[in-house]
């Protein structure tokens, strides 16, 4: 599709982008490539695609069609040169970190994150003797004095989860700019649909493609975009892209491939490495999941709005995070950021503390107490005691998380449902 005369549409990318019918066949429909292995034309034709001379299959750790065109699909939603998929969300945050870290580098970070990806920048990483960094995203000038020499990016997440904080992703743009790394961007929560992060500055976009872009939770993978605009050889502090590769007799990933060095580096060294690939089944259950992204988002938003006003016109309700609210301290950058919605994941407090939040999600019918988020369902879950248990208490409160909290991930069910749902629920959880 990149040949055509004019830029396509979004409701056109997300059904096309990606998806040419069967040579073979004629299948109109991506077939799932279920094959670990592809034959060779001839023995040059091995040797060029090993020697990353000609592009093609090999393995399906490395390249599978299927995977291929999710791929191809997920980075011309984003705007970026093209994308590498991954088994999960947290493959993907580590793919994107593996080829511009060696020990004793460092990311800086916002705090306001997953709490999986807290727990898994705050330990997993020093296993590989890498630091994260954490900062206050609203202290631009603090999170600046963060970085130094060996600082390889800036990281933070869209729309944050669970507490719906909207980060500025120009002003971490800008900064990362001048500090001369890339900013990784988690757009999960947003999707491509609501926020473009490269428009606005991101060298790389990361998802966790088992939430909205698959959409029906039955799905695992994740994915990294790259914008193909950052200059790698503009210094030695990414060597992995732009000194020689011994693996590949010498060959420099930047100065050979340009804008799809990043790509290819993550297929022909970080899936061959580390083998966090996703299966073509899971590819190709999020292909279908792509295709109504934009007609989902719209109904989650639509229904995020509907549920987020009545909760917080609620007695019972402390506070709601969804930054739709005129309330929100965060509505005036979701508007100018996210025009077509604030998305659909936020939380609210429940007077009468941690026990009535356990008793809520204990009490709900139409909601799934579950630890996922960006189904078609409406999903609830208590952080402090799930997702963020593994945090300190000061840790959940700077995540959105504080015991008194719950998040809602709203689905495309009627909002009234939903809503009379809710107020069962937390007649239940104070009385």
């Amino acid at each position: 599709m990149s040949d055509a005369p004019h830029p396509y549409g979004f409701d056109t990318l997300q059904v096309h982008a990606g998806a040419k019918p069967d040579p073979a066949t004629g299948a109109r429909q991506t077939p799932i490539y279920q094959t670990t292995a592809y034959v060779f034309r001839d023995a040059d034709h091995a040797a060029a695609l090993f020697n990353l001379q000609e592009v093609g299959f090999i393995y399906s750790r490395l390249t599978n069609p299927t995977v291929a065109a999710l791929q191809e699909r997920i980075a011309a939603l984003e705007g970026g040169v093209g994308a590498v998929a991954t088994s999960s969300g947290h493959a993907a945050q580590i793919l994107a970190l593996f080829p511009l870290m060696g020990p004793g580098d460092n990311i800086v970070s916002s705090r306001r994150l997953y709490g999986g990806t807290i727990t898994q920048f705050t330990h997993t990483i020093r296993r590989f003797g890498w630091e994260a960094r954490f900062a206050d995203t609203e202290d631009l000038a603090a999170l600046e004095a963060a970085c130094d020499g060996r600082t390889k990016a800036i990281f933070c997440e869209s729309i944050c989860n669970p507490g719906g904080y909207v980060t500025d992703i120009p002003a971490l743009a800008e900064i990362a700019r001048r500090v001369g790394v890339p900013l990784i961007v988690d757009n999960t929560t947003a999707t491509p649909y609501l926020c473009n992060p490269i428009a606005m500055g991101a060298t790389l976009v990361i998802h966790s493609t088992t939430k909205y872009l698959s959409g029906n939770g039955s799905s695992m993978g994740g994915v990294v975009v790259d914008s193909g605009q950052f200059d790698w050889s503009a210094s030695d502090r990414f060597p992995s892209l732009s000194q020689p590769e011994p693996a590949y007799h010498g060959l420099k990933f930047h100065e050979t491939f340009g804008p799809l060095a990043y790509v290819l580096h993550g297929h022909a060294i970080g899936l061959r490495d580390l083998g966090m690939c996703q299966s073509p089944m899971n590819a190709w259950i999020t292909l279908q999941g792509i295709e109504t992204l934009s007609l989902r988002m719209d109904k989650h938003v639509a229904n995020a709005k509907a549920v987020a006003e009545w909760l917080e016109a609620d007695p019972r309700v402390s506070a709601v995070t969804w930054p739709g609210l005129a309330s929100s301290p965060w509505h005036a950058r979701a508007q100018a950021l996210y025009p077509k919605g604030a998305g659909a994941l936020f939380t609210f407090g429940v007077k009468g503390g941690y026990e009535a939040c356990v008793k809520l999600v204990d009490s709900v019918e139409i909601f799934s107490h579950v630890a996922n988020l960006g189904d078609t369902r409406s999903l609830i879950i208590h952080p402090a005691s799930t997702t963020h248990r593994q945090l300190d208490p000061e840790q959940q409160v700077a995540a959105g998380a504080a015991p008194d909290m719950v998040r809602l991930s709203i689905g495309i069910e009627s909002a009234a449902d939903l809503i009379a749902d809710l107020d069962q629920a937390l007649a239940a959880a104070t009385a």
